[in-house]
C-alpha cells in the first residue's frame, strides 16, 4: 500500500486557474509510470488529498487509481479506511506527503517519504527525502524505492529489455 498526497507531491504545489476559474494541474509522466509499476508489483496506490478537481480525477482515472479520497483535510481516518478495506495494516503502508496535513499518515506508515521541497517539519519526521521536487519526479523516486525494497524493480525492468 502506498499513500500519496497530490499538491506538492504529484504536482509542483502551484495552483493554476483558467480564466473560467477551472483548476489546472501539471502532472509528471515519470510519476505516473512509477504508480503503474507499483500496481504491476502488487502494491496498491491510494490518493488522499485536501482538494478536488476534474483534472485530478481525470489523471487518477487514467492511472487506474481506485482508492482516492478528495477534499479530505483529516487524512488519517481516510487512510485507515483504505487499509481496512484491503485487509492491510500500517506495517504494510508507505506514504508520501509534503505538509502538515500529511503528518498523521506519514507518522503511522512503516515508510514515510517527502519530496525535496516539502515543509521543514515534514522533512524532519520522514524516513526518506527524495532528491526530486514534488511534481518533478519525486513520486517516481519514491515508487522506485518501494520497488527495490520489495524486490520487484529488476523483474519489472527486464520487461523493457
Amino acid at each position: 500500500m502506498a499513500f500519496f498526497d497530490v499538491d506538492g507531491v504529484l504536482t509542483d504545489g502551484g495552483l493554476y486557474f483558467s480564466a473560467e476559474g477551472e483548476a489546472l494541474k501539471r502532472f509528471n509522466t515519470l510519476d505516473g509510470q512509477g504508480i503503474k509499476l507499483l500496481q504491476q508489483a502488487g502494491i496498491t496506490p491510494a490518493v488522499i488529498t485536501g482538494r478536488d478537481s476534474p483534472a485530478l480525477r481525470l489523471r487518477l482515472q487514467a492511472l487506474g487509481i481506485a482508492h482516492a479520497h478528495f477534499g479530505t483535510e483529516d487524512k488519517l481516518p481516510a487512510a485507515q479506511s483504505v487499509l481496512a478495506e484491503l485487509g492491510l495494516d500500517w506495517q504494510q503502508a508507505a506514504a508520501m506527503g509534503d505538509d502538515w496535513p500529511d503528518l498523521p499518515v506519514l507518522r503511522a506508515s512503516a515508510l514515510a517519504c517527502a519530496p525535496a521541497n516539502a515543509h521543514a517539519q515534514v522533512c524532519a519526521e520522514v524516513h526518506y527525502i527524495t532528491q526530486r521536487r514534488g511534481g518533478d519526479g519525486a513520486a517516481r523516486e519514491f515508487c522506485d524505492l518501494l520497488l527495490v525494497a520489495t524486490g520487484h524493480y529488476a523483474r519489472l525492468l527486464d520487461a523493457y529489455s
